[in-house]
């Protein structure tokens, strides 16, 4: 279990130090279940944790629901997402498996949470300093979006490694071209000049231009492939419904505040969107 807990750790610092390698690894697919289940100790933990900090705005039941909360929420929005993702890129070439793509994602969740984390001890210090629920819920609004767009460019990252990859493959695997071999040039005949002393000379014929002819067995550049622009305007378009299902989710999760001095509530009616209320509440901090 120690053994797991401290893996758990060291691929934080691998997914910050490291992330070439861990492209590699996911194109190669070598021990992805091995690292998928460490990212989802450690994204979890951490997200749990930033979950208590949450909750304790209201109470320490808040907190204590907060922390089981905000990991099911990441985790529950990578379940309905993921298989649009693997089928989006399976349409346009980049032939992702079930399990890289897993991943890559969980790449994403797993820096996100622990940028969060790191967090923590300033949203606990406004916390306790600001005594105002209204900047304190936009303060962690805002740090978990900014999270997530780091996060997110781990994707992309990740993505366009990945579909690089499949180019040169690609291009390595194309047959060569045939050798072309430029036509030989005519013979000149040679031209009998008279001298002034009644013999007669031959002039050597004139010397024939030769152009410049490509290698034999040099391929040409090879055009652009379509199928990796394509797929990454696909997943920008994942991102944005990764990001508006992850925002209704959470306001279907609500609440990880809590508001102070009101009683404790596991969960809230359904009504209103999470945009309506973040606008709403930055017009109570401004009035």
């Amino acid at each position: 279990m120690a053994s797991s807990a401290g893996n758990s750790l060291l691929v934080i610092e691998r997914l910050l130090r490291d992330r070439d390698g861990i492209w590699r690894q996911i194109i190669e697919e070598r021990d992805l279940k091995q690292l998928t289940g460490q990212m989802l100790i450690s994204s979890a933990l951490s997200l749990a944790l930033y979950g208590a900090v949450l909750g304790f705005s209201n109470s320490a039941l808040q907190a204590a629901a907060s922390f089981v909360k905000l990991p099911l929420l990441f985790l529950a929005t990578l379940a309905i997402c993921l298989p649009t993702l693997y089928l989006f890129n399976l349409v346009f070439g980049a032939k992702l498996s079930v399990l890289q793509a897993l991943t890559l994602i969980m790449v994403t969740i797993t820096v996100t949470a622990v940028l969060t984390l790191a967090f923590a001890p300033i949203s606990l210090f406004f916390l306790i300093t600001a005594q105002s629920y209204a900047f304190f819920k936009l303060l962690n609004v805002a740090i978990l979006m900014l999270t997530a767009l780091v996060g997110l460019r781990f994707l992309t990252a990740g993505m366009r490694a990945i579909n690089e990859h499949q180019e040169k493959a690609a291009l390595a695997a194309a047959p060569a071209p045939a050798p072309v071999e430029a036509p030989a040039p005519a013979p000149v005949p040679a031209q009998a000049v008279p001298n002034g002393d009644g013999a007669v000379a031959v002039a050597a014929p004139p010397a024939v231009h030769q152009w410049p002819v490509a290698h034999p067995h040099q391929r040409p550049a090879p055009a652009p492939r379509p199928e990796g622009s394509a797929s990454m305007t696909l997943l920008y378009i994942w991102i944005l419904l990764f990001g508006f299902v992850g925002t209704q989710l959470a306001w279907t999760l609500r609440p990880f505040f809590g508001s102070p001095g009101k009683d404790f509530q596991l969960f809230r009616s359904i009504g209103g969107t999470f945009y309506a209320d973040v606008f709403e509440t930055i017009g109570r901090l401004v009035g």
